[in-house]
């Protein structure tokens, strides 16, 4: 598998990736390599809607699948640009 290399990485950005990662109990490698991951996954599903994707996160939490509910406003409004 190829090794990608980081160049010009400003040193706030590395000094936050450090932290992280330390937080997180990894190495810096693989505190990037998951960064890389998530956002990858959130790009695949961008088409998804926030319920869905709020859904998808939680059930496996033990958070109970709801139907949507619709909601009916009955608020009314006037926007004046003067």
């Amino acid at each position: 598998m190829a090794t990608p290399t980081i160049r010009r990485l400003d040193e706030k950005s590395k000094a936050k990736l450090r932290i992280r990662a330390a937080h997180n109990g990894r190495s810096v490698e693989q505190e990037a390599r998951e960064i890389l991951r998530s956002a990858l996954l959130l790009e695949d599903q961008r088409g998804a809607s926030l319920y869905d994707a709020i859904r998808k996160r939680m059930e496996p939490q033990g958070g109970e699948a709801q139907p949507a509910q619709t909601r009916h406003s009955s608020v009314s409004f006037a926007v004046c640009i003067c």
